[in-house]
């Protein structure tokens, strides 16, 4: 477990709440660099067929939205039920959250329209949590 993975735990549990937990866990998973952090996740966007949206969450315009539909097939039934799992929902509501909560956090970790570097998303996700939790 990384000082991200940590942080983010020490953090959601204080808070006792599944949106800290939802968060904390996407947050994660963007952050992950066994999968090649936020530069991997969106290139496995785009594989997926969400290249344009994808685009759009980085930009500094307006973000496109994707369906959970979309995300379930872009991100692969694994990644969604693993973290499904990891949150007790099932997939439909996993890939749902998602949907919704991925442009926003793509958007606010690439401000400038470009993607920074780990030790910048570290901090950037950090500040984002405690915006989310503690704001």
């Amino acid at each position: 477990m990384g000082l991200f993975d940590q942080i983010i735990g020490a953090v959601s549990g204080q808070q006792g709440e599944s949106g800290g937990s939802l968060l904390g866990s996407v947050l994660q998973m963007v952050t992950n660099p066994q999968n090649g952090g936020l530069s991997g996740l969106l290139q496995t966007l785009q594989q997926g067929g969400l290249a344009e949206a994808a685009k759009s969450w980085v930009s500094t315009g307006q973000n496109l939205p994707v369906s959970a539909e979309q995300i379930q097939s872009a991100l692969g039934n694994d990644t969604v039920k693993n973290l499904a799992a990891q949150l007790g929902l099932n997939t439909e509501q996993m890939s749902g959250h998602l949907a919704e909560l991925l442009p926003q956090i793509v958007d606010k970790l690439t401000p400038n329209g470009s993607v920074p570097s780990e030790g910048n998303l570290v901090s950037m996700g950090m500040e984002l949590l405690k915006g989310k939790l503690l704001g």
